[in-house]
């Protein structure tokens, strides 16, 4: 068995840097230990001509440690398009890792847990999209981007949280299907004069939150500022002072210098956005995301070893998801 290294053991150069973005929640003795595998997947990256795209919502050992591109899902999205990568690793969920094939269809794109899905995602299938269609004929459909290849092959165009209230009113007409979050949905009703048909699919992680949660917080916590996802439900977000997408979450935080925040959405996005805020106390009730949290270090370097598990999708799907996925990238932020 291995010896845990001294705390006090000066640490590699080549990983201090990385080390100061994550040590307010990782301590030397552990990083020290994860240098090697950081090391290894570093050299798989530069043999294989690959990448490795890490939502925020990754803990910090990989978005500080391993990653090449970060952000949201949109930031990711478009980024990859833009890599000379021969191989891209998608440190998130299942629909990301769809997304980046479908932009980089002569890539492979790996996918280091095919298990690592989404509650949303696998609320709603393309046969309930032909099925809302047929209920609402002339309707434009608009999804999320999280949802799967065979959703996004079915609709209009995609959004994001952050772009989505720009993508309804981009259609240019009176009512639009909204799927698959309906607490999205109703955040995005607030914002324009559009009717929403929603669906009812949520995130597993921010139905959890609740506006009592904020209350709790604010006492224990004075001055504290809130900041919360849209995919939470309406009263937190009514209870919150700002509603946006992680990127907007995180430019709030970097451009405003809260003195105290809590950001409501996953733990591990506040671990990550603490590296650039340090005069920031972040305030963490630690609901995770199952799913994100399946993707490690160990299963990214097995799949840059084996360049295995590989996310196919068939041609014709792909073509079609393909084309709504363009639409929101022309949109926009």
């Amino acid at each position: 068995m291995n010896a845990i290294p001294s705390h006090t053991a000066p640490l590699d150069p080549r990983h201090q840097a990385a080390f100061e973005k994550v040590r307010h929640v990782i301590s030397p003795a552990e990083w020290a230990l994860m240098t090697p595998l950081i090391d290894e997947i570093t050299a798989l990256k530069r043999a294989k001509n690959a990448v490795v795209l890490a939502h925020n919502y990754m803990s910090p050992a990989i978005f500080h440690g391993v990653s090449d591109i970060v952000g949201d899902s949109l930031a990711l999205a478009a980024r990859a398009v833009d890599t000379d990568a021969d191989v891209i690793v998608m440190a998130g969920v299942h629909f990301m890792a769809e997304t980046a094939k479908l932009l980089n269809p002569s890539k492979t794109v790996l996918m280091p847990d095919m298990t690592a899905g989404c509650s949303l995602a696998e609320s709603i299938t393309g046969a309930d999209v032909r099925a809302m269609k047929a209920k609402y004929p002339s309707v434009p459909v608009v999804a999320y981007v999280n949802t799967s290849a065979d959703v996004k092959a079915e609709v209009d165009i995609c959004c994001t949280s952050g772009n989505a209230v720009k993508v309804v009113e981009s259609l240019g007409v009176p009512e639009v299907i909204f799927l698959p979050d309906e607490y999205l949905a109703d955040y995005v009703a607030g914002q324009t004069s559009v009717r929403i048909i929603p669906w009812r699919g949520h995130c597993e992680v921010h139905e959890q939150f609740t506006a009592q949660d904020i209350t709790d917080f604010r006492d224990a916590t004075p001055g504290l500022t809130v900041i919360a996802h849209p995919e939470c439900p309406p009263d937190v977000l009514g209870a919150a002072d700002f509603v946006g997408s992680t990127a907007q979450m995180q430019d709030f935080v970097r451009e405003k210098k809260p003195e105290s925040v809590f950001m409501v959405t996953e733990c591990s996005m506040a671990d990550n956005v603490k590296a650039e805020a340090p005069e920031t106390v972040f305030v963490q009730p630690c609901n995770l995301c199952p799913h994100m949290k399946k993707i490690t270090l160990e299963n990214i370097r097995d799949a840059l070893v084996s360049l295995e598990p590989r996310v196919e999708i068939p041609a014709d799907m792909a073509d079609r998801a393909r084309a709504s996925v363009e639409r929101m990238l022309a949109v926009g932020r």
